[in-house]
């Protein structure tokens, strides 16, 4: 992340989490490569309904905040590649809680 951008996030660290993974696509891009790489197709295929566009500008801004690298080989046709980062596998706690609380919540009910 580019240093000029961490002086405009939040100050409350939970925000901030929300900042960067706040929407529905990057939890589960997260969940979707936690178990390891994948390519873009089996990301699209994964995630059902969204679009190519929106993919694409999701993993750009994960990519931008050090979350997943992209990775892109020189073949035909080219093969691409996302894996998430360190700072990104830090994120699996996180991920841990919510699929343990939905859990816990669906048998509540």
């Amino acid at each position: 992340m580019p240093e000029n951008e961490i002086k405009n996030l939040p100050a409350c660290p939970v925000e901030t989490t929300l900042t960067l993974i706040g929407n529905k696509w990057k939890v589960l891009i997260l969940r979707d490569l936690i178990p390891g790489t994948k390519r873009f197709g089996e990301l699209k295929k994964s995630l059902g309904t969204v679009s190519q566009k929106v993919l694409t500008a999701q993993l750009r801004d994960m990519e931008a905040d050090g979350l997943v690298t992209r990775t892109v080989y020189p073949e035909v046709p080219p093969r691409v590649e996302y894996t998430l980062t360190d700072l990104g596998m830090s994120l699996q706690p996180v991920l841990e809680s919510m699929w343990a609380w939905g859990e816990s919540y669906k048998a509540s009910l």
